[in-house]
């Protein structure tokens, strides 16, 4: 509780030194055209910090990076999120820069100081027996049921955004070929293989369910909403939570959502040996790093493996 009271001093006065640097911050925000909301966050995260200066007799030009260091880690050791130490020392990079700008200060001390790194939460993967289970729950006693057992059967055979779901026409699907033509990021045009359950779900759809879905309005959207126009990625996310809490043996907790279903096709190929690049390429990953998140994921189950099986892990 010291920290956290060392970094939120109210009411503790602000000496002529640091008000004259907050002066000259609002100043520059106003002149740059900063918006009122930006201004005041500013104040605030330069207000909390010159309390906290001045608590521990710090006029600026005393500041240097190890203070700003010890500044971060009582916010952080006070239960800040990194996010909001990062927001922080951001307006404090700005309030310095203000002070060398006029000419009070040589250099900025925030300058040499790095954000705290986000803590980087893996991706939610559904195990192979939970994806058969959500997927083999949906009927196919309707026309929109025909339609979310070919959406997500489709989702997780060939590991699609919803925003790449959304937009596939009917001649996305080669059914002769046993894949899909994807419009990915950046109009980015991809290939990538379709199971037969999937290429099996989408000809029954497009032999039931689509006609009846279908409006002067459809052109060539592959799949429809109940009134025959495009699906949305919010139509998608939607039905996919139908679903997930009509299954069973589903956990929600993690939050079932298309991305998720991307996330499983990933961690499951990487599971039965496929590799990191053609992983990469089946994704539609601009980078290999971004794709590396699975090999985390993978790590992690490793270690889970072990801790509940080795007898002296």
């Amino acid at each position: 509780m010291k920290n956290k009271a060392m970094s939120e001093q109210p009411s503790a006065p602000i000496s002529d030194a640091w008000r004259r640097a907050l002066a000259l911050l609002e100043s520059d925000l106003r002149r740059r055209g900063a918006a009122e909301k930006t201004r005041h966050a500013y104040a605030v995260d330069g207000g909390q910090f010159v309390r906290w200066a001045d608590a521990h007799r710090l006029a600026p030009a005393d500041v240097n990076p190890r203070a700003l260091r010890r500044y971060a880690a009582g916010l952080t050791e006070a239960g800040q999120a990194p996010t909001t130490v990062g927001r922080k020392l951001a307006s404090l990079r700005s309030l310095f820069r203000t002070l060398v700008e006029h000419g009070e200060l040589q250099q900025n001390p925030a300058d040499l100081l790095s954000a705290p790194r986000k803590a980087q939460r893996l991706p939610y993967v559904l195990k192979p027996v939970e994806v058969a289970a959500l997927l083999d729950r949906i009927p196919a006693d309707t026309a929109l049921a025909l339609r979310d057992r070919a959406l997500f059967e489709l989702a997780y055979a060939s590991g699609l955004r919803a925003e790449e779901l959304v937009m596939l026409d009917v001649g996305s699907i080669e059914f002769d070929g046993e894949r899909v033509r994807v419009e990915g990021k950046g109009a980015k045009t991809r290939i990538v293989p379709a199971g037969e359950p999937a290429l099996k779900a989408i000809a029954r759809y497009l032999d039931r369910a689509r006609p009846a879905l279908a409006t002067a309005e459809s052109d060539g959207a592959l799949f429809l909403s109940k009134s025959g126009r495009r699906l949305s990625t919010s139509d998608v996310r939607r039905r996919l939570r139908v679903w997930a809490r009509q299954a069973a043996g589903v956990s929600t907790a993690g939050g079932v959502s298309p991305h998720a279903l991307r996330h499983s096709f990933a961690t499951h190929l990487l599971e039965n040996g496929a590799d990191l690049r053609s992983i990469q390429e089946l994704l539609g990953h601009a980078s290999i790093s971004t794709t590396q998140v699975y090999t985390r994921v993978e790590s992690a189950r490793l270690r889970s493996a072990y801790a509940n099986s080795h007898p002296r892990a």
